[in-house]
């Protein structure tokens, strides 16, 4: 098994990979999002919405939109998502069930999926 890992590569690693660029690119807005008010940050789900109806695409939103619930949740709930939460987000699409392996901190990490959810309402 060793041989064909390290001519093909670890699945967990090439996800890690193609969804690194993502989460540096939450991270990138967190400074400019986190200076919002939080008005301005609550408007931001009905910018989303409007974007989204106008031909923006999910993974054209999703930076943007994990960075929101990251600020909010900073500002709610004193807590502050994890660059491994935002991966594992970055793997489940919307309409999935949120489930974690070892259950810890499963409702927390679940909550940057469930923007998605205004967008088609």
């Amino acid at each position: 098994m060793g041989i064909f890992k390290k001519i093909f590569g670890d699945y967990s690693e090439k996800e890690v990979k193609r969804v690194m660029p993502i989460v540096e690119k939450i991270n990138s807005l967190e400074e400019e999002i986190s200076k919002l008010t939080d008005t301005q940050l609550k408007a931001k789900t009905a910018d989303f919405k409007v974007r989204f109806q106008d031909g923006e695409t999910l993974d054209d939103l999703l930076p943007e939109a994990f960075a929101v619930v990251r600020e909010a949740s900073k500002r709610v709930l004193g807590m502050r998502h994890f660059d491994v939460q935002l991966i594992r987000r970055n793997n489940i699409t919307p309409r999935k069930n949120c489930r974690n392996e070892n259950r810890r901190r499963k409702n927390f990490s679940c909550n940057t999926s469930c923007i998605f959810e205004c967008f088609d309402r």
